[in-house]
């Protein structure tokens, strides 16, 4: 099963929650101090909740897509990259509260993209939340230069 994925900057967790609650009928997959996820059925999407005060509010974090399995991640990076497209693949890199394969590119206007599957949960050390800031390189952050890494390798180091 694939799912899109949106990852939103929010200025309150606990009321953002209780919108997209409201909204999509739906209570949260997971929710941790400025963090929370929510797995829509329908529509089928995967909404991250990020509490950031240094962003604005209501801004694209990143976007995604969640695929079932790490040949899945690692097929699409065989195909972007074949396609032209730079990539940056991260295995076994602890994020948002999981540990996942996955695989980052932008977009045209330079919106980040991954392409990624949940191994496993994770309690992650506060601060290591994707900063939207450009050139940062913060955990869920893609480099400014993609560049594949060694299996392994994270960028939330």
């Amino acid at each position: 099963m694939s799912r899109v994925q949106l990852a939103l900057n929010v200025a309150d967790i606990d009321e953002a929650i209780a919108f997209y609650t409201k909204l999509f009928d739906t209570e949260p997959a997971k929710v941790r101090p400025g963090y929370a996820n929510f797995a829509i059925v329908d529509p089928p999407l995967k909404l991250v909740l990020i509490e950031d005060a240094n962003q604005t509010p209501g801004t694209l974090n990143h976007l995604g897509v969640e695929v079932s399995t790490t040949d899945a991640v690692k097929s699409a990076q065989v195909r972007l990259a074949t396609e032209g497209v730079p990539t940056a693949l991260e295995e076994e890199t602890t994020c948002c509260y999981a540990v996942q394969d996955k695989v980052w590119i932008d977009g045209p206007d330079g919106e980040p993209w991954e392409i990624y599957t949940v191994l496993s949960d994770a309690e992650t050390p506060a601060g290591q939340l994707r900063s939207a800031a450009p050139g940062e390189s913060a955990c869920c952050r893609p480099r400014s230069e993609p560049v594949e890494h060694a299996a392994g390798a994270s960028s939330c180091r």
